[in-house]
C-alpha cells in the first residue's frame, strides 16, 4: 500500500465558513481522496490553517512557513510515496508572501527542492509530486478576510499558470484547484462541503494513476 502525504493550509484542514469550524472528516478533501484509494493508498492529511509555502507569519502563534516545517513532517511519516501539496492562498496576504502569485510559484518550487533533497537517515526518495494550485479568491462582505485577502482576487487567478509552469520546470504532476471547485462568498477563501468533496474527487482521479 502506498502512503499518500497531502501538505497543505485550512483547505486541506477542512476550514468550514459557515462554522467557522471544520468541515465532517468524511467531506475533507483528503478523506475523500483516501476513500476513492482504498486499499490502494493510505493518506495521511498534514494541513494547517494560514500555512504558507515558504514564508514566515509572525501575527500566528503557530509556525505557518512550510518549507521549514517540511523536513520534519516528511521525517514523521516516511517512506513517502506520493506528496501533494496544496499551499499557495495564504502566500497572498502582504504580510507573508507579498500578495502575488509568483511568490507562491517561488515558494512551491522550493518545496519540491525540499522534498527531493531531503536526507532521509533510511535512503527513503520522495515518489511523485503532485502540486494543486489554490482556487481563485471571490469577493466577499466578511470583513476580516476582505481585509487580508480582498486586494488579491485578480491575483489569485494566476495560480494555475504560475503553478503549471513550475510543476513542468520541475518535472512535476499539477492539477489547478480552479477547474473543479469554487471559493465560497462567506469568506472568499474556503470552500464548502460540495466544493471540497469535488477537489477531493478530481485529486483522487489525478493519483490513481500513480499508485
Amino acid at each position: 500500500m502506498k502512503t499518500v502525504l497531502c501538505y497543505g493550509d485550512s483547505l486541506t484542514w477542512g476550514y468550514d465558513a459557515a462554522g467557522p469550524g471544520r468541515h465532517r472528516f468524511e467531506d475533507r478533501w483528503p478523506s475523500v481522496v483516501d476513500e476513492r484509494l482504498g486499499k490502494r493508498g493510505r493518506v495521511i492529511a498534514e494541513g494547517l490553517n494560514g500555512r504558507t509555502t515558504a514564508y514566515d507569519d509572525h501575527l500566528s502563534p503557530a509556525d505557518r512557513n512550510g518549507a521549514r516545517l517540511l523536513p520534519t513532517i516528511l521525517a514523521t511519516h516516511e517512506p513517502v510515496d506520493v506528496l501533494v501539496i496544496a499551499l499557495g492562498s495564504n502566500d497572498l496576504k502582504k504580510h507573508t508572501g507579498g500578495g502575488r502569485a509568483a511568490e507562491a510559484a517561488f515558494g512551491i518550487e522550493r518545496l519540491v527542492q525540499i522534498a527531493r533533497s531531503y536526507p532521509s537517515s533510511f535512503g527513503f526518495r520522495i515518489g511523485e509530486i503532485l502540486v494543486v494550485s489554490p482556487p481563485a479568491l471571490v469577493a466577499t462582505a466578511d470583513p476580516d478576510f476582505d481585509a487580508m485577502f480582498g486586494h488579491a482576487l485578480e491575483e489569485s487567478k494566476r495560480f494555475k499558470d504560475a503553478y503549471a509552469r513550475v510543476a513542468k520546470a520541475t518535472g512535476c504532476r499539477h492539477l489547478a484547484a480552479s477547474d473543479h471547485c469554487v471559493a465560497t462568498p462567506l469568506d472568499g477563501v474556503h470552500l464548502d462541503a460540495a466544493n471540497t468533496r469535488s477537489l477531493g474527487d478530481a485529486i483522487a482521479q489525478t493519483l490513481i494513476p500513480l499508485i
